[in-house]
């Protein structure tokens, strides 16, 4: 094996990150008709494709629980853990909770250096201690692949809880980091990608949902989720018919990643795109957009940024404190009545 610095991760999964995820429309047919308990302090469970289950404890406090792990999605041990760290805190942000315990969730080849692990877990460790969240244990087992994330635990008062069905005609979109990562990880793993766009697109993955997230909890924010394995199309997919609402879509408003928009002319692609477009393509009028910017609305995001539906009234403030202290502040449509139909218009 090699020594520890010389690893490289990535060529050690058959697909990296969020592009492992099964599809949205496979998942759902999955979860169908499994027979569940009912419970009415279960507050959000599986059945709206939420990011995370929200359990109401008292009056004033509920729990926000959920589970993410996958394949590398870098080469560099402590690289990996701190982006797949990042990305499980973000679902508890998006419910508008605040993580506070954490259990290591972690698979490793037989014969992966202890050097290697222990960077990979310190990854983790750092992330969650930016985020202020407790790791208090975990599971660890032996696998060719190597495989980490975490199982979130964390707080939200029960009246403020944000789910991906909340959204209501004249609400603002808002989007807190561009798009393309999937498209560039893609890359990276076939050795076309720029050092410099590397560092980029690690830098986004590791920045954490927290500012956005306490930003929006001010604001009259009516829904929210984060755009990761789905795409932006695929959780706005499932925001859109949650919320039994349209969206109108200006893709001038994104912010795609000038290399990634690139590498999608070109054809580079990763498969999670193509399973995304299969799960969300029928629900979408593209209208003239063209099909590499239609490809980046379909990339799986790795540790993406948060999607919001906003208050008209609060949208403009809400905006203007995003800026600055998150990747992308961007305003990229609204959400209307449904009239039947398409669910998502781009322009």
């Amino acid at each position: 094996m090699e020594n520890e610095s010389n690893i490289k991760l990535t060529k050690l999964a058959s697909c990296a990150g969020c592009g492992a995820k099964v599809g949205a429309g496979v998942l759902a047919q999955l979860l169908g008709d499994l027979r569940v308990l009912r419970d009415p302090n279960l507050l959000v469970g599986f059945d709206k494709s939420d990011d995370a289950s929200v359990y109401r404890v008292s009056e004033d406090l509920a729990l926000v629980q959920t589970v993410d792990f996958f394949p590398p999605i870098a080469d560099d041990p402590y690289t990996f853990g701190a982006i797949a760290a990042t990305n499980a805190l973000s679902d508890v942000y998006a419910m508008g909770g605040e993580p506070k315990l954490a259990l290591n969730v972690m698979a490793v080849p037989r014969d992966l250096p202890p050097e290697a692990v222990h960077e990979l877990l310190r990854g983790g460790y750092e992330k969650c201690y930016e985020a202020g969240v407790l790791i208090t244990g975990g599971h660890s087992i032996l696998d060719p692949e190597p495989k980490y994330g975490l199982a979130v635990t964390g707080f939200v008062h029960p009246q403020k809880v944000l789910t991906n069905s909340g959204a209501r005609p004249g609400d603002v979109l808002l989007l807190t980091k561009p798009l393309g990562i999937g498209v560039l990880t893609t890359a990276n793993k076939a050795g076309l990608l720029e050092s410099e766009t590397l560092a980029y697109a690690n830098r986004l993955m590791t920045t954490l949902n927290k500012a956005a997230r306490d930003a929006m909890v001010k604001y009259r924010v009516h829904a929210c989720t984060d755009v990761t394995g789905f795409g932006l199309l695929g959780h706005g997919t499932e925001l859109a018919q949650g919320s039994g609402v349209e969206l109108h879509i200006d893709t001038a408003g994104l912010q795609l990643i000038p290399e990634a928009l690139e590498f999608a002319r070109m054809g580079l692609l990763p498969e999670g795109m193509y399973r995304n477009r299969s799960f969300a393509e029928p629900h979408v009028e593209p209208g003239a957009v063209p099909l590499e910017v239609q490809d980046l609305l379909y990339d799986p995001q790795t540790s993406g940024g948060l999607l919001m539906a906003v208050d008209p009234a609060d949208a403009e403030t809400l905006l203007a404190e995003l800026e600055g202290s998150v990747p992308a502040a961007q305003r990229i449509g609204t959400a209307e009545a449904y009239r039947g139909g398409k669910r998502i218009f781009l322009t």
